[in-house]
């Protein structure tokens, strides 16, 4: 792998891992077409320049949940979220371990990844249809869009976007569900992380530190502007639009599929 190749895949991740997408996707995409390689270790080690962006972007809610936990407050509005996170990671961690690397291996084909896009498209779109009645999250709740981001293990799956669209048509708030998507986030970034880096950390020298830290920099770069633009289409009730490129990219990975391409 080359510095520019590091430079695609973290705009590539930066720009895809915020909006609902699907990050992995696109990068299989670019790995499929352009002849990019790219080692699971990279792939992950993307993740952090997207961790990094959240941790900066909700770090007040973030700050306000760990004073929460040391005090072993669960009922304040932020410790609430404790036991929720909790409960929305359980799900994520059994799809993930029993059946993260046979669904990427298998559902990483052409066909497949136009599938699973076609499918994001109708997810994003019925999420027009939420009502927003909910004045906060339940276990329930937690529990489902936990299952939605395990899904998401999928390589055309958007995690943010079927968690948000989850929560979204379970009747929660637009603002509470963009803040709770993220924040079950960090505990699954950092668990494949730490997996990836115990089972492969053998091809750190094989990567090259230098084409990882130029992918996490370009990756941290355009994350911000990414971030932003998906909170506006949130708030601004636009999220399901993205059904519409998620359709038009379904259809063509569909099309190159069935003429051989």
């Amino acid at each position: 792998m080359d510095i520019l190749q590091s430079i695609i895949l973290g705009f590539i991740q930066g720009t895809t891992e915020w909006l609902p997408v699907s990050s992995t996707g696109h990068l299989r995409i670019a790995e499929h077409y352009f002849g990019l390689s790219v080692p699971a270790l990279f792939d992950v080690m993307l993740h952090i320049g997207t961790l990094i962006v959240t941790l900066v972007y909700f770090r007040k809610d973030i700050v306000n949940v760990l004073r929460a936990l040391a005090k072993l407050d669960f009922k304040s509005e932020d410790g609430v979220l404790i036991p929720l996170i909790v409960v929305g990671t359980v799900p994520t961690v059994l799809i993930g371990f029993l059946y993260g690397n046979e669904l990427d291996t298998t559902l990483s084909t052409v066909l497949a990844l136009g599938a699973g896009f076609l499918v994001s498209g109708v997810v994003l779109y019925i999420s027009k249809f939420g009502k927003e009645n909910k004045l906060g999250i339940t276990y329930v709740d937690a529990l489902i869009i936990g299952i939605m981001q395990g899904l998401a293990i999928i390589p055309s799956i958007s995690r943010s976007g079927f968690t948000i669209a989850a929560a979204l048509l379970l009747g929660i708030k637009r603002e509470k569900a963009f803040k709770f998507s993220f924040l079950l986030s960090i505990p699954s970034i950092l668990g494949a992380l730490g997996l990836t880096l115990y089972q492969e950390h053998t091809q750190l020298a094989a990567v090259g530190l230098t084409e990882i830290l130029v992918g996490v920099i370009v990756s941290i770069a355009v994350s911000f502007f990414a971030l932003k633009l998906l909170w506006r289409t949130i708030a601004s009730r636009k999220f399901y639009l993205f059904a519409f490129y998620c359709f038009a990219l379904g259809a063509i990975l569909v099309a190159l599929n069935f003429v051989g391409v």
